[in-house]
């Protein structure tokens, strides 16, 4: 665990600085930390194991092949949102690169259940750095399958962890995960019900500008 939590500050890092600097700079940097944390600490090793674990009784499993991350929620009904805040966070080609990554991915209908304003306040390039902690904050670096899932706490790309728990089916701080191991050619996407929102992203401060 603590070569995993070297790796995902690592990654942290990296899209950090991608706020700060040229989009071109910024996915180049984050496209290579990714990856050597990818190679260096394999998330289906570190994570805690399950002997007996599921996502979703609707889970369903794509084959290695079908695209990148980015291919199949760009492709796929109910990810249209998604897509757009890829898209204006600059993290495209981040997400289309080695890996592997590990995606809890929200559905249009999580983001419409955000609070009046949100999304769009979010989509606004001020905000794009609010935008792409938010997003980090989905994606873990590795490959994790449904059956390594246990409970605990799991470092995000983003720098902070997320809470995984079995209790009641799968959940992603309290989020259902609907849908599990949609392998895509660099990673998998587990599809949850509610978007996750750091800790230290004010909503109150988005809505007052």
């Amino acid at each position: 665990m603590k070569k995993l939590t070297i790796a995902a500050v690592a990654v942290a890092a990296a899209l950090t600085l991608a706020a700060c600097s040229s989009s071109d700079s910024s996915e180049s940097t984050a496209e290579a930390t990714a990856a050597a944390a990818a190679e260096e600490t394999p998330m289906a090793e570190e994570t805690p194991m399950a002997e007996e674990s599921a996502m979703a009784d609707d889970s369903a499993t794509t084959e290695q092949g079908a695209g990148d991350i980015v291919d199949i929620a760009s492709t796929t009904d109910g990810f249209t949102t998604l897509t757009a805040a890829v898209t204006a966070a600059d993290l495209v080609d981040t997400l289309k690169g080695e890996g592997p990554f590990t995606v809890f991915a929200p559905t249009d209908d999580a983001f419409a259940a955000l609070p009046a304003g949100v999304l769009d306040a979010l989509l606004l390039p001020e905000n794009k750095d609010a935008l792409t902690k938010i997003l980090t904050y989905h994606a873990v670096a590795g490959n994790v399958m449904a059956a390594d899932v246990t409970d605990g706490d799991v470092p995000t790309v983003e720098g902070q962890t997320v809470t995984l728990s079995t209790a009641d089916g799968v959940t992603v701080n309290g989020a259902n995960v609907i849908q599990a191991d949609v392998v895509a050619s660099n990673g998998v996407i587990h599809v949850i019900d509610a978007v996750l929102l750091p800790p230290d992203v004010d909503v109150d401060a988005l809505l007052a500008q």
